[in-house]
């Protein structure tokens, strides 16, 4: 005598069945098939594509580099040259004219409209 249930005989309603096995059967089967290897998508860890390297935190990368830099900014007025820290805290002002080049935010600072800079 068998003693085993069949899962028609254990769950005959299917439908609102809760059951793991019963559930991956109301799935399609494009979901239910498990991965590959040949599915897996093939990423080259050497050769980072230099946009997503950007985008990582900057210990994270492959080479950890600082996202903070210093630049010249060049002062509309009198186009005098000032060095500026990009993630400057106070408000950076031309020593020759008294003209803002540069306001705090959050992160990098902001440039003033008309300032040119350049990074160094």
């Amino acid at each position: 005598p068998n003693t085993y249930l069949s899962t028609s005989e254990a769950h005959p309603n299917t439908s609102t069945c809760t059951y793991p096995s019963c559930l991956l059967r109301t799935l399609p089967r494009s979901i239910r098939a498990t991965p590959t290897a040949s599915t897996m998508p093939v990423v080259d860890l050497t050769v980072p594509d230099a946009r997503a390297e950007k985008k990582q935190h900057k210990l994270k990368r492959l080479v950890q580099s600082p996202n903070s830099y210093f630049m010249d900014v060049k002062c509309p007025g009198c186009l005098q040259i000032t060095t500026v820290f990009s993630h400057a805290q106070t408000a950076v002002v031309c020593a020759d004219c008294g003209t803002v080049l540069c306001m705090p935010t959050g992160g990098k600072c902001k440039l003033t409209e008309g300032c040119d800079f350049r990074k160094k």
